[in-house]
């Protein structure tokens, strides 16, 4: 039991830059309160004593804000961060160093008993502040979730849920989704760069329209040529061009990238 103290302990020093001691974790950080009675209240449930462990987990809640059902799962090293208003449902499961920030809900969309209700977080899953993840369904390892996000379909491993119903962002093809793999640095509330897929289509529309913007240019100046040729031959070639024509690119492609985001 102390063993799996210290490393919840320890994975609170190594993610958050505001804890300074470990005596400031024991003493001040609710997230860890409710882990360790949720333990107590877990053992009351599985044991059969379901009447205790419910009270073991209201009184969790009253004191840390954070409400975790006693029949739900947590693995090692889970961190809830600040986490007030965080809800965890009963058929709920978290694995292995997770981190869950304040106002989380790990809900469940069906209300028949006895059915896997509610959601499973895979190892090093971060959901950030204010997100809803709703129905029985698997979020991979490695997989992050962004603020306010409501996700009611499966989330790939290493992949990030964004937005309301959330969009899934693949992770890239040079980054690996095994997180079995060197960890990279933590990243706090699931912040990464490239999470909006609609930022990323803007720029993709912003690109493409650049590039054609180039492609007309171009044709614009073999005209121009071609009409400066049928000119010195004396054909009619020359007036093709209208005189009030646009020859230069206009689009700003690299103003709307700034107002879109780098």
């Amino acid at each position: 039991m102390f063993t799996r103290i210290r490393s919840d302990i320890q994975c609170i020093l190594d993610r958050d830059p505001a804890a300074r001691s470990t005596w400031e974790v024991i003493t001040c950080y609710p997230g860890l309160h409710a882990v360790v009675l949720h333990r107590l209240a877990h053992a009351c449930w599985t044991a059969g004593l379901k009447w205790p462990g419910r009270f073991v987990s209201h009184l969790a809640r009253w004191f840390t804000g954070i409400e975790i059902h006693p029949g739900a799962k947590l693995g090692e090293r889970i961190f809830f961060d600040h986490a007030m208003g965080v809800v965890v449902g009963e058929t709920a499961e978290i694995g292995d160093g997770c981190t869950i920030y304040q106002g989380v809900t790990l809900g469940g969309t069906s209300l028949y008993k006895g059915t896997k209700r509610h959601p499973t977080l895979g190892r090093n899953v971060v959901v950030s502040a204010g997100a809803k993840v709703l129905g029985g369904f698997v979020v991979g390892d490695g997989a992050k979730i962004g603020s306010n996000a409501v996700v009611i379909k499966p989330v790939p491993a290493g992949a990030t849920a964004v937005g309301i119903p959330a969009r899934i962002i693949q992770s890239r093809p040079d980054e690996s989704a095994d997180v079995a793999a060197p960890a990279p640095a933590f990243q706090a509330y699931g912040i990464t760069q490239q999470d909006d897929p609609l930022q990323l289509a803007m720029r993709g529309l912003i690109d493409s329209a650049g590039a054609q913007e180039q492609q007309i240019a171009l044709l614009w100046q073999a005209i121009e040529k071609l009409s400066a040729q049928g000119a010195g031959h004396g054909n009619a070639a020359g007036d093709c061009v209208p005189a009030d024509a646009q020859r230069a690119p206009c689009f700003e492609a690299d103003k709307l990238t700034q107002w879109v985001g780098k």
